[in-house]
């Protein structure tokens, strides 16, 4: 494995610990600033509006720049936005910082994504972008738990100011190890320099952005994963309220779901590389059933616990056949299509939240989430099922370079490849 990807999971491992950290210290930081839990709650929408914003616009910017240069770019602003956030003397302040801390993150995995599968050899792309990923899937293990018991011991502020520090980090192991790489050609020649090339490069970005396929894998995104945060968001309250657990078990539940997500990430990397399409397909569809199943295994303490980490497996394990589908069907230009991939992610994390929260309003009760995130799931799928048949009836004469050695055994007879299965 290229030293370089262990520089992005540590970036990866303070992003997701700041993105998550913040459901667990809502309490803390109420009190501290004076406004209610609700309002608190809003510092969560605030930094997944950073996302959604900053992901197309950075990654758009970016284009021209080094990707080496882009990467510790990026983890500055996330950086400086930790650092603006632990220094926040009011509520509005730290809803600015918290806003400048998500912006850089669907870029930084976007052009991480993008390297990640450069530094490797064929075949083995997907298996490299997930590797990225379990940065993020450890930060639930490690970095969320751990930030939230230090915000309560030290203080909210605390937690902020060791995300710096990790920011930092990784800010010189980015440096330390991860290669130069050229832009990719274009075949622009000289004429490409400048603001005029920059421009010419910005184009084919948003042209490969709009492509039928990138746009179904993006909508995808949103309804498949809206199924995960549907739960996720109200599992604290469903473990107290339904299950009959110590609120002291929050902590480790949560954990549990971190454990699922590394789980699904270091599955989904192998599974990809050999087959795209079945690993989303096999992974939405299991979704869908195991949110089914913890309506009703959520009423037993270990059975819920059971439950709980193959959601997070399973969940995650759409999260990488999502973004080498993305890639591959924006390939000439691939960089604002896998950032936007993390906009999506994050409307999937807002939506399903709001379609989780609607139904307990409605008097649907605590376990409800489950039933919406599973229709959220299956949407997604039917989603993915369409884009594939339609990528089946009109893509002829190329193979998907990301599962060139899985098609090219099947298909050897055929009279030429059809895409991503």
């Amino acid at each position: 494995m290229p030293l370089a990807l262990l520089a992005l999971a540590v970036a990866a491992f303070g992003i997701g610990t700041t993105e998550f950290v913040m459901m667990g210290l809502l309490p803390n930081v109420a009190d501290d600033l004076g406004v209610s839990v609700p309002a608190a709650g809003h510092l969560v929408s605030a930094y997944a509006i950073g996302v959604v914003i900053g992901a197309p616009l950075l990654a758009a910017v970016g284009v021209r720049v080094p990707r080496r240069r882009m990467l510790i770019a990026l983890m500055g602003l996330f950086t400086i936005g930790n650092l603006a956030s632990a220094l926040a003397p009011g509520y509005g302040t730290l809803l600015a910082g918290r806003v400048l801390a998500g912006l850089p993150h669907g870029a930084f995995f976007g052009v991480g994504a993008v390297v990640a599968a450069r530094l490797v050899r064929e075949g083995r792309q997907a298996r490299a972008v997930a590797t990225m990923f379990l940065g993020l899937t450890v930060a639930n293990i490690v970095g969320v738990p751990g930030g939230t018991a230090l915000g309560q011991q030290l203080g909210w502020r605390a937690t902020f100011l060791v995300v710096t520090v990790i920011g930092l980090v990784a800010m010189g192991a980015l440096a330390a190890l991860v290669p130069h790489l050229p832009l990719e050609r274009r075949g622009g020649g000289a004429g490409d320099a400048g603001a005029g090339g920059a421009v010419r490069e910005l184009r084919r970005e948003v042209r490969a952005l709009g492509d039928r396929q990138v746009l179904l894998g993006l909508l995808t995104a949103v309804f498949g994963f809206a199924g995960v945060f549907a739960l996720y968001s109200y599992l604290a309250s469903m473990v107290t309220e339904v299950t009959g657990m110590a609120e002291s078990s929050v902590t480790v539940v949560l954990a549990l779901f971190g454990v699922g997500m590394t789980l699904g990430a270091l599955a989904a990397g192998p599974l990809t590389d050999r087959a795209l399409r079945p690993t989303l397909y096999g992974a939405l569809g299991a979704l869908a059933l195991v949110l089914v199943a913890f309506r009703f295994t959520v009423h037993v303490p270990w059975a819920a616990m059971a439950t709980v980490v193959v959601i997070g497996a399973v969940g995650f394990m759409t999260t990488t056949p999502l973004q080498m589908l993305v890639m591959e069907k924006a390939r000439h230009a691939p960089t604002l299509a896998a950032a936007s991939n993390h906009s999506a992610f994050n409307l999937a994390n807002a939506g399903g939240a709001w379609a989780g929260g609607t139904a307990i309003a409605a008097g649907w009760g605590w376990t409800s989430p489950a039933l919406v995130g599973a229709a959220l799931a299956v949407a997604g799928l039917v989603i993915a099922v369409v884009a594939g048949a339609l990528d089946r009836g009109t893509s002829t004469g190329r193979r998907s370079r990301v599962v060139a050695r899985w098609a090219g055994a099947r298909e050897a007879g055929d009279r030429g490849g059809a895409g991503v299965r």
